[in-house]
């Protein structure tokens, strides 16, 4: 799958090409996509919001991941005024402290090292602009506990790439999976879109039946 270009504030211009009240979604992510697909969902538009990711000093999990949601719908807004725009974020959080998303192997050892034979908080953000503008925000929170990871269980993980790129350094639909012992919540907030609150929104707000074709509506 090709990987969209991501967008910034200071690089948006309208673009009205779309019918009112599509689907747009913000976020190259291709496991969003296909959390959509699962509830009949295909967005007319995917766009990527390049906004800065850095938390606020003293940030909360649960405020960073619903501020990060508003930040790039927001971006996106100001590029498709008058559509309806999904935007999502993740965060995999040990007590009250954020953990990356790893980009280089150190940072995915230190992460699986401190997620290893303890619990955790996965929390995704989500925000949904309205074509009127009105820009709803929510939460989604699901408890995860690894088993104690072994030097082998870790060196088999950083081998296989999976990290890349991952919020707290594991992909629970990938090899994570079987180091997982317990999971309370949302499985699809995990991986990055809660479908419960995601599809509540889109029943209500999405018209388009070409974009929702499992809907009764």
């Amino acid at each position: 799958m090709t990987t969209p270009t991501p967008v910034s504030a200071d690089s948006v211009t309208a673009e009205p090409s779309l019918p009112a009240g599509s689907l747009v979604l913000a976020s190259g992510s291709p496991r969003r996509l296909e959390l959509l697909a699962q509830i009949g969902v295909t967005p007319a538009k995917v766009v990527p919001a390049d906004i800065d990711e850095s938390p606020n000093k003293n940030e909360l999990p649960k405020a960073y991941a619903e501020r990060m949601a508003r930040e790039k719908a927001a971006v996106v807004t100001a590029m498709y005024p008058g559509q309806l725009i999904l935007a999502a974020d993740t965060v995999v959080a040990c007590g009250n402290r954020i953990l990356p998303k790893a980009e280089c192997e150190a940072s995915a050892r230190k992460c699986l090292d401190m997620l290893s034979g303890r619990r955790h908080r996965v929390i995704s953000g989500i925000s949904l602009v309205l074509p009127g503008g009105r820009q709803l925000v929510k939460s989604a929170s699901t408890t995860v506990a690894f088993k104690r990871l072994s030097e082998a269980d870790i060196n088999h993980y950083i081998a296989s790439g999976e990290w890349n790129g991952k919020a707290g350094g594991y992909g629970i639909q990938g090899l994570a999976a079987q180091y997982i012992r317990f999971i309370s919540g949302s499985y699809s907030c995990v991986v990055g879109l809660p479908l419960f609150e995601v599809g509540g929104w889109l029943n209500t707000h999405l018209k388009d039946p070409a974009m929702k074709e499992n809907s009764d509506d």
